[in-house]
């Protein structure tokens, strides 16, 4: 007796149609945008943010909501000793340089002070003989 008129069947729901996708109101255009979305469509502002050191996911940057690291402080340390990398480097290329230069200049550095006396010395040679 499940067709009687006293206890009608429930409608069954319609499963071709599928169910809408939850939406979130972006906080800067109010656009309704899908949950799932990073960024939103018209103004392209962040809408999840994860945080670097424990990779939870939230909807407000500024603070991770679970371990309490501040990301703008996070993201200054690693641009500031990305920044120092190459300074480094570099200090380490010129001090490389500085030293092949005197190890290759130091023979001729070394023989000017000799090569002067000698032709000094051939100078006051030749001035003698013309006496």
């Amino acid at each position: 007796m499940p067709d009687s008129p006293s206890n009608p069947r429930p409608a069954s729901p319609d499963l071709s149609a599928p169910a809408p996708p939850p939406t979130i109101s972006c906080p800067k255009c109010g656009i309704q945008v899908r949950d799932i979305a990073r960024f939103c469509t018209r103004c392209h502002t962040t809408l999840r943010y994860q945080c670097p050191s424990c990779s939870h996911e939230q909807r407000q940057g500024g603070r991770c909501e679970k371990c309490g690291l501040d990301f703008l402080k996070y993201i200054s340390s690693v641009v500031t000793a990305k920044k120092s990398e190459p300074d480094q480097y570099q200090d380490m290329i010129d001090r490389r340089s500085a030293l092949l230069k005197h190890v290759f200049s130091f023979p001729f550095l070394l023989s000017l002070p000799f090569v002067r006396w000698f032709f000094a010395a051939s100078s006051r040679d030749s001035n003698r003989k013309q006496r």
